[in-house]
């Protein structure tokens, strides 16, 4: 039996204070409509200082032993025929750490892994970040104007966002049917068919219309004890794939449910949520806001 530190739920949810690993092993088989998550970027950012955080690895090979183990466990879990995707970038290197200045193919490791599990590479999307941003936030040499005018060899373009989404093989039992009903992003406007707009913006490879500050409040997740990072997932961006590949009613896994983004989405929209979480102050944040999402979804309205 895994160990559970702590458990909150409501009618449209539930949260478990715990290791992923762990916590999903207590989940039926193919219960899963869709999972979607961002998982830690090996050892990019520190989450917590527990041992059971992937993020604390020693390297890429630690973090994807440790990070199959999860993934033999989604394909187990989620309905035949349904999706998982994962949010992933690839990973600048440094000097310091990996001995060259450049960038490591996470995101093919990523897909790499899923296939090797037997999940089906389903599709993915780039999600285009300001490169001015991201200069500024981490200083990057590659992204200074001033290293153009020195040496452009060492120059490069910023790194942009992906979802990666694979498929447990075998027919979906229950078609994921009907028109779009809302857009999710920004500068939308229609002039026909609703719905095929809507798609027309969703199907690109590209998506230069997710609004970037369109995320929860990651404040009051951050703590003393550890490096303070959280980014959540845009809120766009878990719309759109909830929309795409989620039924009304389905339930949606996070195994890394940080502060509730992802089922804040999916709760706003119609769907059921499942979240882990192994540290202590995202998990509060994330009950508090799955709360307050479920509220507002299953308040009446005037005409109700």
């Amino acid at each position: 039996m895994a160990e559970v530190i702590n458990q909150q739920n409501g009618e449209m949810w539930q949260l478990y204070n715990g290791d992923c690993c762990e916590m999903i092993r207590e989940l039926p088989d193919e219960s899963i409509g869709y999972s979607l998550f961002s998982p830690p970027f090996v050892s990019l950012f520190v989450y917590s200082d527990s041992e059971r955080d992937m993020g604390n690895c020693e390297s890429s090979d630690e973090f994807f032993e440790h990070f199959r183990f999860l993934i033999r466990e989604l394909y187990r879990v989620l309905k035949p025929g349904r999706l998982c995707s994962v949010h992933c970038m690839n990973m600048p290197s440094s000097k310091s750490h990996d001995g060259f200045i450049g960038i490591k193919d996470f995101r093919g490791d990523i897909i790499r892994a899923f296939q090797s599990a037997e999940f089906i590479y389903h599709s993915e999307v780039c999600i285009w970040k300001d490169p001015v941003v991201a200069m500024q936030r981490t200083k990057a040499l590659g992204l200074l104007h001033k290293q153009v005018c020195k040496d452009s060899s060492m120059s490069r373009q910023g790194i942009p966002d992906y979802i990666c989404t694979f498929r447990k093989p075998d027919k979906n039992a229950e078609p994921i049917e009907g028109p779009f009903e809302f857009f999710a992003g920004d500068g939308f406007s229609h002039t026909g068919n609703y719905s095929i707009d809507v798609w027309q913006r969703y199907a690109s490879p590209v998506w230069m219309d997710i609004r970037q500050s369109n995320t929860l409040n990651a404040a009051e997740g951050r703590s003393e004890k550890d490096e303070r990072h959280v980014c959540p997932l845009q809120l766009d961006v878990i719309h759109r794939c909830c929309q795409l590949w989620s039924n009304e009613g389905d339930v949606v896994l996070s195994p890394f449910a940080g502060i509730g983004s992802e089922g804040v989405g999916a709760i706003k929209i119609g769907r059921k949520f499942i979240g882990f979480e192994l540290k202590e102050e995202y998990f509060k944040v994330a009950a508090k806001n799955l709360r307050i999402a479920e509220q507002e979804q299953l308040a009446p309205t005037l005409f109700e």
